[in-house]
């Protein structure tokens, strides 16, 4: 994996393949190549590169033209970061050219028929398989050749392919891992990702898992891997180019942090029923009657969204009394879990297409579950898959890490509690009282957003750190796990977060000056308690950084953050721990919008 770019039509098509590999960076990668040809043109012509975009666009000879080409860039699963290692990925002859995102599962006993059958492998890479069983089928057409290579593989993928004897088209397939066409005018794009699209086209055709596309300069059309035609209506992207410019600042990741409110003011807009007390959540596709008849809610994501999740959980069982819990997708997808037909299950990504994420859904719909999703990118797979569920509006978040779209599925699920809690027991007093502190967010992030110079200056201090320690209790345990992600993310720096109502069980045998702590202090009915826990650092010489509502005597530092209902707390009190991890990693040198090692949409195990 990480990124895939196509093209056909009359342009020159080395330059947009390289523009489009250069809006895909933000997904991470470690290689890059480009492969193109045209109808005048004899063969492929490729290029490849480990490293950056730049270091293959520097590579790329000036005589290098052609209408037809695909690229990529490239996350290393099977073999290491290389020249050789990186896609395109050509046959013996040079006439196939394939570049994929996936893992091909049974790629170790495909590669050792093929090298008893003669053929020489020259990369360490499971993709490479699927280049020389698209040259060996006795198919005549291309699309036939590609068909019989996918009935023997087994995994994930997604895959543009394109033939020298075919100059005319490329062949897509997806399953598992993101396709998405771009409906152009008599020219025609392939990416695995809208970013490298809408600079180009607004009208795009999203692949289905098991569907296939052959694109040409003036058609496409898309069928199953078995043959059968399928129809595909093109739909309008609402987000434009310029949603992924930096927009004056210095990294994307600085720019999402401060679109926050922006963001929350979208998520919020039109939702709200002042009338009844509640919100407007149609793209549930859950009335009344059968939203009181849910028992449990289970919350299903990874990282960022699992931690989103772990909030959403504790609003629910506030606002809604409903028993709820989070759990990561890739935990519960193989733990065989009990499916009980009264428990709603919530799947949360910011992509829509992680893969555990989505390989959960698919699970829980087999054994007949009802499975909302909580999403960023409108018809993505999960979004796709699931029953209803609630659209984030955080825009592109380009930047490895989540920032932006953590706070807005955030906020959304404090829609959900109030909408389930007022089809139940929330009295209409209370849901004024939550839509009046859903209200007040996007002034309160901008509130907070201005201490960015105070806390620039304390990140600097605790950039020294080789460690960290992050503690809460109930609505500030999510918040001090996902602090601890956002600095071990960005910065490299190890950090873990802790129950504050644990450390007596272990945690404090680590406490020392060198050891920072981050304490989630919020003025709710356990402050007492948490003040306790600074005690108990303070009493072994243990540094504090309190987040908190009010200064807190015991610590060392103090960031102070505006307050709002005790349910909607940690909302906020997760953005200052965002510009610490920025200005920590900032201090350091790190390369923060592409993490190392980290890639922005996990579509592969």
């Amino acid at each position: 994996m990480c990124g895939i770019v196509g093209y056909i039509g009359k342009r020159d098509v080395a330059p947009l393949l390289l523009e489009g590999l250069q809006r895909l960076e933000y997904r991470g990668y470690d290689s890059a190549g480009i492969v193109v040809t045209s109808p005048k043109t004899a063969g492929l012509k490729m290029v490849k590169a480990k490293g950056r975009v730049r270091d293959l666009e520097a590579k790329v000879p000036a005589r290098f033209k052609g209408t037809t080409g695909i690229a990529h860039t490239r996350w290393a699963t099977h073999g290491a970061p290389s020249d050789v290692n990186a896609h395109p990925h050509l046959d013996a002859e040079g006439k196939v050219a394939v570049v994929h995102n996936g893992i091909i599962d049974n790629a170790s006993d495909l590669r050792r028929k093929l090298e008893a059958d003669g053929v020489e492998f020259l990369s360490e890479t499971d993709t490479e398989v699927l280049v020389h069983l698209i040259a060996r089928s006795q198919a005549e057409k291309l699309e036939d050749k590609v068909r019989d290579t996918l009935r023997v593989i087994e995994g994930t993928y997604g895959i543009a392919v394109m033939h020298a004897d075919f100059s005319d088209r490329i062949v897509v397939a997806r399953n598992g891992s993101p396709v998405v066409l771009g409906i152009g005018e008599k020219e025609m794009f392939v990416a695995s990702d809208i970013a490298a699209l809408v600079a180009h086209t607004r009208q795009i055709v999203t692949l289905d898992d098991g569907e296939m596309a052959t694109l040409k300069a003036d058609d496409f059309r898309t069928y199953t891997t078995e043959g059968t035609r399928t129809t595909a209506e093109p739909t309008t992207v609402e987000w434009e180019a310029a949603s992924y410019d930096m927009g004056g600042h210095d990294t994307y990741m600085h720019k999402e942090i401060h679109e926050q409110a922006d963001a929350v003011d979208r998520v919020l807009r039109g939702r709200i029923d002042d009338r009844f007390s509640t919100v407007h959540l149609g793209g549930l596709n859950l009335d009344a009657r059968e939203a009181r008849q849910i028992r449990r809610v289970k919350i299903l994501g990874c990282g960022t969204s699992y931690h989103a999740g772990m909030i959403g959980a504790q609003m629910i069982e506030e606002l809604a009394r409903i028993p709820a819990d989070a759990e990561p997708a890739s935990e519960f997808r193989y733990r065989n879990a009990v499916v009980d037909p009264d428990t709603l299950y919530i799947a949360v990504s910011q992509s829509g297409e992680t893969y555990d994420v989505l390989a959960a859904v698919q699970e829980l719909k087999r054994k007949g579950a009802r499975v909302l999703g909580v999403v960023n990118v409108v018809g993505s797979a999960i979004a796709r898959e699931a029953d209803g569920g609630i659209y984030v509006h955080a825009g592109p978040e380009v930047c490895v890490v989540s920032t932006k779209c953590f706070t807005n599925t955030t906020v959304a699920f404090a829609l959900l509690a109030l909408h389930l809690g007022r089809t139940r027991d929330l009295s209409v007093r209370d849901g004024k009282r939550i839509i009046e502190g859903l209200r007040k967010l996007p002034a309160q992030i901008t509130e907070m957003l201005e201490q960015e110079e105070h806390i620039r200056k304390l990140a600097e201090q605790y950039a020294e750190a080789r460690s960290m320690l992050f503690i809460g209790r109930v609505r500030g345990y999510p918040v001090a796990r996902e602090a601890s992600l956002k600095l071990k993310e960005v910065s490299y720096i190890h950090a873990e977060a802790y129950p504050a109502s644990e450390l007596k069980h272990g945690p404090l045998a680590l406490i020392e000056p060198a050891l920072p702590t981050v304490a989630i202090v919020p003025d709710d009915d356990l402050l007492e308690k948490n003040r306790a826990a600074l005690e108990e650092i303070k009493a072994r010489s243990g540094r504090i950084l309190a987040v908190a509502h009010q200064h807190q005597e015991k610590a060392d530092e103090t960031i102070v953050v505006p307050k709002n209902e005790d349910e909607l707390d940690p909302i906020l009190m997760g953005i200052p721990l965002q510009l610490l991890a920025y200005h920590t990693a900032l201090a350091l040198g790190r390369d923060i919008d592409k993490p190392r090692n980290l890639a922005k949409s996990v579509t592969v195990e």
